[in-house]
């Protein structure tokens, strides 16, 4: 029964961790461009750049 009371207070830690998780990433502005990385991909970086050496 003992057993019970401590996962009970590590799950109550490690679900405050994430939430502290959560908040820390809100605040950094973590979540501020989400549209970005998934439009980046579709854009050609390299576009009037020389051939790379070996490539056919």
């Amino acid at each position: 029964m003992e057993n019970l009371v401590y996962l009970i207070v590590i799950a109550l830690a490690l679900g405050g961790l994430g939430i502290v998780g959560l908040f820390w990433s809100i605040r950094s502005n973590q979540f501020s461009d989400m549209n970005g990385a998934a439009n980046r991909i579709l854009y050609d970086d390299d576009i009037g750049s020389a051939p790379k050496a070996g490539i056919k």
